[in-house]
């Protein structure tokens, strides 16, 4: 009902109020370009009813693919091994030609498997980056992959190089705390408070998870991630909210 001519959403902006989030959240990598221009020519499910199976089962498979690619080339950036930058880059290649296959091709991958051996590069590779910050003299049993610090105070914890890869950290206030080397791979940033916080050196964050976190214009994040435009209207006095959240300076660093 939402979906416009040009298949973006008409109510993105406002999507938090109206009880969306879940939609904001969501990124498929690229992968849905890659299918739709590349492996249908262009050509939508709108115009080609007959495809629309093929299509959503091959971008099922794609968008997991695109995935991995995203933590590939991050973990190619971090390591410093030859060791565990052979199989990273092997694993990068292997997917690159997957993807440059047709649909068919890309549905008779197995991705179930790939999962598993890029689930097992990165963890050597956040292992090896995170060995660099030393947590020896940290106490904490509650920190941990998986770990439940859901509505958790932590702004006073000492996280830097933490393994909290996969946690619920759901609400958690994390405000103004330095994430250096701390491994999210897959954690729950629902409501997390990231006001204030240095995010430019975690390992293996993404956009939706940022866009599922709280923050503000002094919260920091890594190059390849940008402020979610929520983030700046929940900072912004409410004249300047229901004037659009215009203001020189702003726009001037989001051209930038």
């Amino acid at each position: 009902m939402n979906l416009a001519d040009d298949f973006s959403c008409s109510i993105h902006e406002s999507l938090p109020a109206r009880g969306f989030r879940g939609c904001t959240v969501f990124d498929c990598f690229g992968a849905g370009q890659h299918v739709s221009q590349n492996l249908f020519s262009g050509k939508s499910w709108r115009e080609r009813p007959d495809t629309s199976a093929d299509m959503f089962s091959t971008f099922a498979v794609a968008r997991q693919l695109h995935e991995m690619l995203w933590y590939l080339v991050e973990a190619s950036e971090r390591t410093t091994s030859s060791e565990l930058a052979a199989p990273v880059a092997g694993l990068r290649t292997e997917i690159l030609e997957i993807l440059d296959g047709d649909a068919s091709e890309i549905l008779a991958s197995n991705a179930e498997s790939l999962r598993t051996r890029v689930r097992r590069a990165l963890i050597d590779v956040s292992e090896e980056a995170r060995g660099g910050y030393d947590r020896s003299a940290d106490s904490d049993t509650d920190v941990h992959p998986s770990a439940d610090l859901a509505g958790r105070d932590l702004t006073a914890r000492r996280l830097c190089g933490a393994d909290l890869r996969g946690a619920y950290l759901i609400a958690t206030d994390l405000r103004n705390c330095d994430l250096a080397g701390v491994d999210l791979l897959g954690a729950d940033l629902r409501d997390a408070r990231l006001d204030g916080a240095d995010l430019s050196k975690a390992l293996f964050l993404t956009q939706a998870q940022v866009n599922a976190a709280h923050g503000d214009l002094h919260t920091t994040l890594p190059p390849a991630l940008h402020r979610p435009g929520h983030w700046l209207n929940a900072t912004l006095p409410l004249k300047l909210r229901a004037n659009g959240g215009t203001r020189p300076s702003a726009a001037r660093h989001r051209r930038n």
